[in-house]
């Protein structure tokens, strides 16, 4: 008998189907060969389950495909069932996309075996199919059907003769490797899956719940100024963005504005895809509307341009423009980060300066500019208090840095992690750290590596070979793993985040630095640097919620 993994499946009711095949291959594979069942595998975020998985030496790597009751084949596609209950079904796409997820995800490990012969079968144990059958996509020698099963050695004989005559791959598969397999599948695969499965479960449901803050712009419809205050994944962004929609389709003339390039960037982004009357007039950085009027831009390594000259130009230009130039409202996303100079200046750009729409999203935990702007509206702020875009283990540990209490609604995910390494290791092991999940099936464009002190190399080199705008646009691309700052990323996220906690350039705002960067995270973050200064900086509440954590290992 070969090697079961598990001992005992859990079979579908699916009328004994996929036992009589998992029965039929364990009675007739021989002693050295293995055989998983009902195997997941998430590859990119992408789920994919092999109902039977065979690794027979000197043979190859099997996938099967069972599919149970009535099942034809009639127009070129596979349906089960008859009558009302008749519905079309994919088995070879599935079982062909499940294989190549597992050849790419033994290969990213560098698992012995990877390229070894590999071929997939579809398995009919209540269909007689004929001999001369034969399908565009499913050749008959694979294809297991009703008559393989009441012969002696036809299962096992239809996977050996699958792999001799239609596999692919460089040659066969030799004891050593089918270990190795072994080990990555048993050992390896049920973690990472199940944070991943957790992943997508979060991802699926995070969409909905931000859309549901669409109630609050219904009720907030006859304010003419308003101050949303709320926590970071509480979906300010999203209302801001619906506030300003619907100003503009009703006709007024907007502009929508923030100061942190790569949120500037996402607005831009969303806008751009509303129809015409949808767009705000103007979307963008709050300095960048005094440069669109006529305002020298000015040099990044020139503070004094950027808190007070450009503000001030922009009062000066507002009173110079035409009435049809200046606008009916104005909606501010991260107002935390305005100084108070910018404030009176932004007052000017509108056509009432008195009683225009002013509409401000902010959230104080994450001031973390040394500047303390004071919002010009004095109505108690609307309050938003759930975070909705993480899962309850990110949340609850950056809540604990948090002023105010928030409650988490997202879904449980995987645990926190935590290396501990001195803050000038913390890059190199956050750059070690991205390697390994990569290699647990994280997508490259799904991570993001985020520092609190220096920049990280890579970002110091894109941004001085493309520029900010390319920079920002390869993020939104999602096909790398991006390497940002804390300062730059507000408004932003990534399903994982790896945040090297490599110093920080003030330490009064440090701990506001930690709950911006531990936010920046949906399904998983990993926190690397030097434990003790984290916990220190956050207190109490911090250290209880890294006790939960998982520990890396120095070597990893």
């Amino acid at each position: 008998m070969p090697r079961l993994y598990p001992p005992s499946p859990h079979f579908p009711d699916d009328g004994g189907a996929e036992h009589a095949v998992w029965r039929a291959l364990a009675d007739q594979l021989p002693d050295d060969a293995v055989l998983f069942w009902g195997l997941r595998l998430v590859l990119d975020a992408h789920e994919h389950e092999i109902d039977g998985l065979v690794l027979w030496p000197g043979f190859g790597v099997a996938a099967v495909e069972v599919k149970g009751g009535h099942v034809t084949r009639s127009g070129g596609a596979w349906w089960q069932g008859s009558g009302e209950t008749r519905h079309r079904i994919d088995p070879v796409g599935q079982v062909q996309g499940a294989r190549h997820a597992l050849q790419t995800l033994l290969a990213r490990r560098g698992a012995p075996g990877s390229g070894a012969r590999f071929a997939h079968l579809v398995a009919l144990p209540h269909v007689f199919a004929p001999a001369a059958w034969d399908a565009v996509d499913l050749p008959r020698g694979l294809l297991v059907d009703r008559a393989d099963l009441e012969t002696g050695l036809g299962v096992a004989h239809r996977v050996r003769t699958a792999l001799t005559a239609h596999g692919s791959g460089w040659g066969d598969l030799d004891a050593a490797a089918v270990d190795a397999i072994v080990a990555t599948l048993e050992c390896e695969l049920p973690s990472q899956v199940e944070s991943l499965l957790a992943a997508a479960r979060h991802e699926s449901r995070v969409d909905q719940l931000t859309r549901d803050q669409a109630r609050l712009v219904d009720v907030l419809r006859n304010f003419p100024r308003f101050r949303v205050v709320g926590g970071a994944g509480s979906g300010k962004t999203w209302v801001a963005l619906e506030q300003a929609r619907r100003r503009a389709r009703a006709g007024e003339r907007v502009a929508l504005l923030c100061y942190s390039r790569g949120l500037g960037r996402y607005l831009e982004r969303v806008t751009a895809t509303w129809p015409a009357r949808d767009r705000p007039a103007y979307v963008g950085l709050f300095h960048d509307l005094p440069v669109r009027w006529g305002a020298a831009p000015g040099a990044d390594d020139d503070p004094d341009h950027w808190e007070t000259t450009l503000p001030r130009e922009l009062g000066r230009l507002a009173a110079e423009q035409p009435h049809a130039e200046l606008f009916d409202t104005v909606v501010v996303d991260e107002a935390q980060d305005f100084g108070d100079l910018w404030w009176p200046s932004l007052l000017r750009c509108l056509r009432d300066p008195d009683h225009g729409g002013l509409f401000v999203f902010m959230d104080e935990g994450q001031r973390v500019f040394p500047r303390d702007g004071v919002v010009p509206i004095d109505l108690p702020p609307f309050v938003l208090d759930e975070n909705l875009r993480s899962t309850k283990q990110i949340a609850q540990t950056f809540g604990a840095l948090a002023d105010e209490r928030l409650r988490p609604r997202g879904l449980d995910g995987p645990p926190v992690r935590v290396l501990d390494v001195p803050a000038q290791d913390a890059v190199g092991a956050a750059d070690d750290v991205v390697e390994v999940l990569l290699d647990e099936g994280w997508g490259a464009g799904r991570v993001a590596l985020l520092t609190t002190g220096s920049r990280h190399p890579a970002q110091v080199t894109d941004v001085a070979a493309v520029g900010h705008a390319a920079y920002w646009d390869r993020f939104f691309a999602e096909e790398d793993v991006f390497y940002g700052h804390v300062l730059g990323f507000k408004g932003l996220e990534r399903p994982a985040v790896v945040l090297a906690v490599n110093g920080f350039r003030d330490t009064a705002l440090a701990r506001r630095m930690l709950y911006t960067g531990m936010s920046r995270a949906r399904s998983l973050l990993v926190v690397v640097g030097p434990r003790a200064l984290v916990e220190e900086v956050g207190g109490e509440a911090v250290r209880r919620r890294l006790a939960r954590a998982d520990v890396l290992p120095d070597a990893l």
